[in-house]
């Protein structure tokens, strides 16, 4: 066992990109992506986003920390998955909140991008 210890540390050590990216960025982002769009679907106000995702955060840093013997209470790798998760969560909302507009109340609002909408001309 300890001779397969040096050949993996080098990407399952706390700061390695692999790990960010496949726990942070692409487990932890996807749960921020699908509550963003939850929060929104039950017209839920934003502020929101913020209080869940920094409990989604600490629950990324504890898988971090129990899986792959990541630092636990770092105030540095929190505040960077909480930033990582609050921009995913932002992102579910806006696009489930244009849809939202557009569907519901499509004789006032038209879609102009996936995230955003403009009023229609009268």
């Amino acid at each position: 066992m300890s001779a397969l210890t040096p050949s993996l540390t080098p990407w399952l050590t706390d700061d390695g990109l692999r790990v960010f990216l496949a726990l942070t960025v692409i487990i932890g982002g996807g749960a921020a992506f699908l509550a963003g769009r939850g929060l929104a679907r039950g017209w839920k106000p934003l502020w929101r986003v913020f209080f869940y995702m920094a409990l989604l955060s600490a629950a990324v840093r504890f898988f971090n920390y129990a899986l792959f013997d990541g630092a636990l209470l770092s105030p540095y790798y929190y505040l960077v998955t909480y930033a990582v998760l609050v921009a995913c969560a932002l992102l579910g909302f806006r696009m489930m909140r244009t849809t939202q507009m557009v569907t519901q109340y499509r004789w006032l609002y038209a879609r102009t991008s996936p995230l955003t909408w403009r009023a229609r001309d009268a």
